[in-house]
């Protein structure tokens, strides 16, 4: 019997973190784990304000055949640049330390988190200890931070971008979660000598967030909980952060002031929530309503509450990153209202698949129309619009699809 190839994973979040791309990985390496001799070095959790307490510097554990290195850091404030700083370069000091100290492995896989320094530690990795690196980019950076203009400082850009393509040039193979990423890699180098790359969509489990009626005993239950039984509910579920322009999209809620009816319902947390709540609480906005990020096990529950969910990124993203949180949406059966850019992957597949509305980003007067229109519909026509995105995405979408193809990209590397 062949010996598995052993695979390093240095993905910052893990398991129990509840940060899509933790999700998405922590699945990744459970169904790989029969194929693979899998480590995973990761931060312990603490995205969404989960508490796991890590007393040593290093701490080893064992999830089901999977070695788990968690890494013992400062806490991050979000809002904070020196603390998100600190964390980062915490975190790659010790991420390197943890992947030095592991015994000979085959392949280095690591995704673009902390941006640009996720990669390098895998050009580091590749060249001390003489293995195959797979640089898996969920987003471009620092084409990310410029689009919304994160310092002021053009030469870190320069530096951070001359970085990263050393470590797209260096990586044996390159993975992108978009269409429209191929663009920007490509662009990077332009067009020439492209490393060799795949683009693999990100997922969700198809099989576990399924439509479901709001007559649902659990969902009901959180409606009344929340006092949003008889509500016409606008959700946003994720990341609260920098690159969604949600800091402005909030005071589109004060049209629908007058509208007892419509809620706007935002779940998750982030650099720029608190900014968002002083701004409701500022301007006596009724109809807007925070939630923390809710368990992995109730998402399934929470996407169904809503009528409508909100899609969005920054003007300037198109090509450097994809709301993964869509495939969850897509899933669940919900039409979509997306702020999004024209040709980027997300609003493709709004318009590919016919399940909800598009209007460019910054354009909050295109946004008001858009909810009225979805408001004005019948509840059979909304049904209709969400139901077509869980079609596509069961044709074309699905999480196995996904999983297979970094399986096979691993065996051949």
């Amino acid at each position: 019997m062949d010996k598995k190839k052993k695979i390093v994973f240095i993905i910052n979040y893990f398991y129990p973190d509840l940060a899509s791309t933790g999700q998405l990985m922590t699945e990744l390496c459970l169904d790989l784990q029969e194929d693979f001799d899998i480590t995973v070095i990761a931060a312990q959790p603490g995205y969404a304000g989960e508490r796991v307490k890590v007393t040593k510097i290093f701490d080893e554990e064992f999830w089901e055949n999977i070695k788990v290195i968690r890494i013992k850091l400062p806490e991050v404030n979000k809002i904070s640049k020196f603390s998100r700083i600190r964390y980062i370069f915490s975190y790659f000091i010790l991420a390197n330390i943890a992947l030095l100290k592991e015994k000979k492995q085959d392949i280095i896989y690591t995704i673009s988190q902390p941006p640009v320094l996720g990669g390098l530690i895998g050009s580091i990795g590749k060249f001390l200890k003489r293995s195959k690196h797979v640089y898996n980019i969920q987003d471009f950076n620092p084409e990310q931070a410029a689009a919304v203009a994160y310092t002021d400082k053009q030469f870190i850009f320069n530096i951070s971008k001359y970085v990263d393509k050393l470590n797209c040039r260096y990586a044996d193979h390159i993975v992108v979660v978009g269409q429209d990423m191929v663009e920007t890699l490509k662009k990077r180098f332009n067009n020439k000598k492209v490393p060799n790359y795949s683009v693999i969509n990100n997922w969700t489990n198809e099989n576990e967030i399924v439509p479901l009626d709001k007559s649902n005993d659990y969902i009901a239950s959180f409606l009344k909980m929340h006092g949003l039984e008889n509500n016409f509910i606008i959700m946003y579920s994720g990341n609260i952060g920098l690159y969604y322009d949600l800091e402005n999209i909030i005071q589109v809620a004060k049209n629908f002031k007058e509208n007892p009816e419509i809620v706007f319902l935002f779940i998750g947390d982030g650099a720029i929530k608190k900014q968002m709540q002083e701004y409701v609480k500022e301007n006596n906005l009724l109809n807007v309503l925070f939630l923390p990020y809710q368990p992995k096990d109730f998402i399934k529950y929470s996407l169904n509450a809503a009528d409508i969910h909100l899609v969005v990124n920054q003007k300037g993203i198109k090509g450097v990153s994809v709301p993964s949180k869509i495939y969850g949406v897509m899933a669940a059966g919900k039409p979509i209202l997306g702020v999004l850019e024209r040709e980027s992957e997300a609003q493709l597949l709004i318009e590919k698949s016919n399940c909800g509305l598009v209007v460019e980003p910054k354009d909050y007067k295109g946004i008001t129309e858009a909810i009225k229109t979805f408001y004005q519909l019948y509840s059979e026509e909304r049904k209709e619009l969400g139901l077509n995105g869980r079609t596509y995405l069961v044709e074309h979408l699905k999480r196995e699809t996904s999983i297979n193809k970094y399986r096979e990209l691993l065996k051949q590397l």
